[in-house]
């Protein structure tokens, strides 16, 4: 499956000191930028007594033709999101951008191992807009045609040889 139309984007991390005794912080995406801002990867970029903002760096939503209902039904909801994967790296920073996805299947599906950090976050309007403009170009309903079951021989049931027991 070939990618059709690449969107650029930067990813927002937050880290938040946690309150527990396993784990020294919390990392989640907070927010996606269109674009690709030019401020390189890992920059600080807001900080408070517990939290900490980082710029992570950028990515491509790959936006492809046969999931184009998936992309549709996000839109239609009225607050579409998108879906941000972090992987650990086993180095500093501890976290690096896997995908970000327009597609709901595709982030649920990320979901699925439980090794990485999947986060919806809002899509932003220009985002928003190609999306609906992919879909809009893309979009094929397919017609849904339910296949009929052959009909049992009722006759035939009733009438199975006993079953052999050899001892």
């Amino acid at each position: 499956m070939s990618a059709f139309e690449p969107i650029p984007v930067g990813v927002i991390v937050e880290r938040v000191k946690a309150e527990s005794p396993w784990i020294d912080f919390i990392w989640r995406p907070t927010a996606v930028l269109a674009g690709e801002p030019e401020t390189p990867p890992w920059t600080k970029i807001a900080e408070a007594s517990d939290r900490t903002s980082f710029y992570a760096g950028t990515a491509r939503i790959e936006l492809h033709r046969s999931e184009t209902a998936n992309y549709r039904d996000n839109l239609a909801t009225g607050a579409p999101m998108l879906w941000v994967v972090l992987r650990e790296t086993g180095a500093e920073p501890p976290y690096g951008i896997y995908t970000v996805t327009a597609d709901p299947a595709e982030g649920e599906g990320m979901t699925a191992a439980g090794n990485d950090i999947v986060e919806p976050v809002p899509m932003p309007d220009t985002i928003r807009d190609a999306v609906a403009a992919f879909v809009a170009e893309h979009h094929v309903d397919e017609v849904f045609i339910k296949r009929k079951r052959d009909r049992a021989n009722t006759e035939a049931l009733g009438r199975r040889p006993p079953a052999r027991r050899d001892r």
